[in-house]
Order: C-alpha cells, then sequence, then structure tokens
C-alpha cells in the first residue's frame, strides 16, 4: 500500500508538473501581440494554454517578468536595457522590426513649438528608461545638447497624457499606440522622430528558467508570432480592426499606426546585437546604467530556427 501511495504521489507530481510546463504565460503591451495573433488565425489550434497579461508600458511588464509572473513578453530596447542593467533574469529571444516614425516627441496641436529646438528649457513627459526617454536622449546628443538643456518629467504613460492634457508639460515623448492616438483623436503633431536617431527596436524577452523549461511552447510561440506579423503586412485593415475591437479603441487609431510600422519579426542576428549596444552605449554615456553591458551576452541567439520557420524561410 505504501508503494502504491508513493508511485500515485509521483506520478500526480510529474502530472501536475507537465501541467505547468505546458503552458505560457505572456505580457503584453496595448494588445499588441495578442491582436495581431488572434487577427491572423494562429491562436486556433494551440498545443498549450496562454495566459495573457496585460501592461501599459515596458517597465511593469520586465518588472513582473523579474518577478516571476510571467516567461515572456514583447519590449522596446530602452527597457530592456534597463532591465538587463538592474539584473534583472531576462534575455532577448526574437527581434522586432518596424519603421520609426512611430517613436516620437510630440505636441498639442495648438502649441506654438515647431521643432525639437523649441523645446530648450521646456518639460518634457516620458518614462524613465523608456524608449521615450531613449529618443530624448538620442535627440539632445545628435544636436550637441546636454540632458541640462531639457527639462524631462518622468511619469508613466497614463500619468503622463494627463499632464500632456492639462499642459503640466511642454511635450511627450511616447511610442505607439499612443503616438497615433493622440494625433488620431486630438491632433497632436511630432515635432521629432527616431528615424535616423535610434535603432528603435523592440524584443521578444524571457526569463532564463522559461527558456530551459519551456523551450517547446517559446519556439512555438514565437513562430506563431512571426507568421502572424507576415500576414498582417499585407492584412493592415482587418488587424487594425481586431486589435480596435480589443481596445475599444477607434480603428483609426490603428489603422494610423500600422500603416506606417510594417513590424515584423527578425532572428537575433549580428545586426540585433549590434542596434542593442548602441542603446546600452547611449544609456551608459548618460549615467541610466552603472555597468557597461556586453549584448551578446543578454539576447539569445538559438531561437532563429523558430523565426525562420514562421517566416517562411
Amino acid at each position: 500500500m505504501m508503494r502504491f501511495i508513493l508511485t500515485a504521489g509521483l506520478l500526480l507530481g510529474a502530472i501536475v508538473s507537465v501541467g505547468a510546463q505546458n503552458s505560457l504565460r505572456v505580457g503584453d503591451q496595448k494588445g499588441n501581440s495578442q491582436a495581431v495573433m488572434e487577427a491572423a488565425g494562429v491562436l486556433k489550434d494551440v498545443p498549450y494554454k496562454i495566459e495573457w497579461k496585460e501592461f501599459p508600458a515596458a517597465a511593469p511588464l520586465l518588472e513582473a517578468l523579474g518577478a516571476g509572473a510571467i516567461d515572456t513578453g514583447l519590449v522596446g530596447d530602452a527597457p530592456f536595457t534597463f532591465a538587463a542593467a538592474a539584473n534583472v533574469p531576462v534575455k532577448a529571444i526574437g527581434t522586432v522590426r518596424q519603421t520609426r516614425a512611430g517613436l516620437a516627441i510630440m505636441v498639442p496641436k495648438e502649441s506654438k513649438i515647431g521643432s525639437f529646438e523649441d523645446l530648450k528649457g521646456k518639460k518634457i513627459a516620458t518614462g524613465r528608461g523608456s524608449i521615450g526617454h531613449q529618443l530624448i536622449l538620442a535627440a539632445l546628443e545628435s544636436k550637441g545638447w546636454s540632458a541640462a538643456d531639457v527639462n524631462i518629467v518622468f511619469l508613466a504613460p497614463s500619468d503622463a497624457k494627463v499632464a500632456y492634457t492639462q499642459g503640466s508639460v511642454d511635450a511627450w515623448s511616447t511610442w505607439e499606440p499612443y503616438v497615433s492616438q493622440e494625433e488620431v483623436l486630438f491632433q497632436s503633431r511630432r515635432i521629432i522622430t527616431a528615424d535616423g536617431i535610434t535603432p528603435g527596436i523592440g524584443f521578444q524577452v524571457a526569463t532564463p528558467n522559461a527558456i530551459r523549461d519551456k523551450r517547446p511552447e517559446l519556439e512555438d510561440f514565437l513562430r506563431r508570432l512571426t507568421a502572424a506579423r507576415a500576414w498582417s503586412l499585407t492584412n493592415v485593415g482587418s488587424y487594425a480592426e481586431t486589435w480596435g475591437r480589443l481596445m475599444g479603441i477607434p480603428t483609426a487609431v490603428p489603422l494610423n499606426w500600422l500603416s506606417r510600422a510594417k513590424i515584423r519579426i527578425a532572428p537575433i542576428d549580428d545586426s540585433a546585437v549590434a542596434d542593442e549596444q548602441q542603446t546600452i552605449d547611449l544609456y551608459f554615456r548618460n549615467g541610466l546604467i552603472k555597468q557597461k553591458l556586453n549584448a551578446a551576452d543578454i539576447l539569445d541567439r538559438s531561437f532563429s530556427g523558430a523565426i525562420g520557420k514562421g517566416a517562411g524561410l
């Protein structure tokens, strides 16, 4: 009897273990990955459970990942760098490439500010360590200015929106879909974008534990996400409609964003390492991170096969 109880207990433990591994907890921002995968129809036969967790920005997503609350998620290169330098257990497993027009510093339609030069001494809202913060620093360097030449006000997106709307700050350095929301719904203006200034890439990231214990699920998820992104390039309208429905936002907003973004998933390769090193160096020069990281150490190339399959290569 004791042997039976022991055997049953071991079997139950194995079932629980397999069940725990046969799921993937995915962090998403504003319905980004979930919307495109639903629209593309790639979630219909997933052989494991996907638990979607929604976040307003990369910082709280990375906090959740560091706490072990999620396995993988989508973030920009800047917050990823910030987290890695803070010893958050995270690695990039795929590159998110897109045009850089949707990373921008915005001003209200009635503002007299017409260029980045007009922001000297003015207040710019953004998230600390975010890609919006990255854009400000890169823009300052491109003009030969220092960080003291503008007043950066660090706020989460919801608080930045309030401050921006009320006129407590002069500009907002932000990313999609916030940029398109401001342009389409409130006629805000982009006075400078990341085009030609920063790499403007994102990463699908994962914890080392998930890479070790949930590799099949991660590879399958990346393959499906890559295929969905490839589908979206020629089905912008369908994707925009699905995203708008999920987020409760007029379709015109995602249509504005997605028509120009041309988002695709690419493998971690030499160009991804070089772009990430550029961001690391920018943050190190400006004192945002205290240690100069080696990009190759925090980027994982081993998922390239799964991405290639999703892209049909």
